[in-house]
């Protein structure tokens, strides 16, 4: 792996319930360099709260607390709101899941781009538009003149997917953290979307985290890969190994899918152990 980018030790994201304090994520430790990192699960396993608080989006009463959350050596958890508004979008973006419905309705496309680049670069509007102009391309979508003047309800599913990545790309950021971005989208279309992320990553140099619950798609697609259960990390592997793994949460998984070349009458059924959630936290450092 090249120069660390980001390292955490001991995350933890809390959040106050009538029956005391639930941590959602707990003890979680990774580096990422200019690398494809994988973070994978079930739903409710911390993997969206991980990325949401790296960019410490995690509003109060929740807390984020960690031994260490650092990027280029910067402390994370130190720095104001306003020193961290300078963070996300320019130094650190992230997609969320279905991100088509984060584009805002009623203003255009072109205008939502140019807003993020001017707002972190300082540039002037015209600037801006050539820039936006230049993302849309990037992103392989016909016609970006058209689509900057078009509202997000004018776009298909797929092209809202290429809308988001550009917008959150077009400041050259160092990180992305790419929440499930495929997850609404047919095969096809997902492809498309996977290779344009994948070659924006090789060509910009950049580390990528990529979140999602498809084990498959995570083991073709990325370098490294977390397993995380219930908060914690129970595996860490190369994501060309995946499918040799050996905890037995991500042999359940992998049990659990369909195979077209192994057909089965009937797909496992996961069968949890209660010690996999009291167990500690696996390192993902490196």
């Amino acid at each position: 792996m090249s120069e660390t980018l980001l390292d955490v030790e001991n995350l933890r994201v809390t959040f106050p319930t009538r029956q005391g304090e639930f941590q959602a994520v707990r003890g979680v430790s990774f580096t990422l360099g200019r690398e494809r990192l994988g973070i994978v699960g079930e739903s409710g396993s911390g993997k969206s709260m991980t990325g949401r608080a790296i960019l410490r989006l995690i509003r109060p009463p929740g807390r984020v607390e960690a031994d260490r959350m650092e990027f280029r050596g910067e402390d994370l958890l130190a720095k104001s709101e306003r020193d961290m508004q300078k963070i996300r979008g320019q130094k650190i973006s992230m997609v969320m899941q279905d991100p088509k419905f984060s584009l805002n309705p009623v203003m255009k496309i072109g205008e939502q781009i140019m807003e993020i680049y001017r707002f972190h670069t300082g540039a002037g509007r015209s600037a801006a538009r050539r820039k936006a102009v230049e993302m849309l391309e990037a992103v392989q979508i016909r016609d970006p003149e058209r689509v900057m003047r078009a509202y997000p309800h004018e776009m298909s599913g797929g092209m809202g997917q290429r809308i988001m990545i550009a917008m959150m790309l077009v400041t050259e950021p160092e990180i992305l953290i790419a929440d499930e971005p495929t997850s609404a989208l047919d095969v096809s279309v997902q492809t498309q979307v996977l290779s344009i992320i994948d070659r924006l990553v090789r060509e910009r140099g950049m580390g990528l985290i990529f979140i999602s619950h498809d084990l498959n798609l995570v083991a073709s697609f990325c370098d490294r890969v977390l397993i995380m259960y219930a908060g914690r990390i129970v595996e860490v592997c190369d994501a060309g190994k995946l499918h040799e793994a050996t905890h037995p949460y991500t042999r359940g998984l992998l049990g659990s899918l369909p195979r077209i070349d192994a057909p089965q009458p009937r797909l496992e059924v996961l069968k949890r152990d209660p010690a996999w959630a009291q167990a500690p936290s696996v390192s993902g450092r490196t």
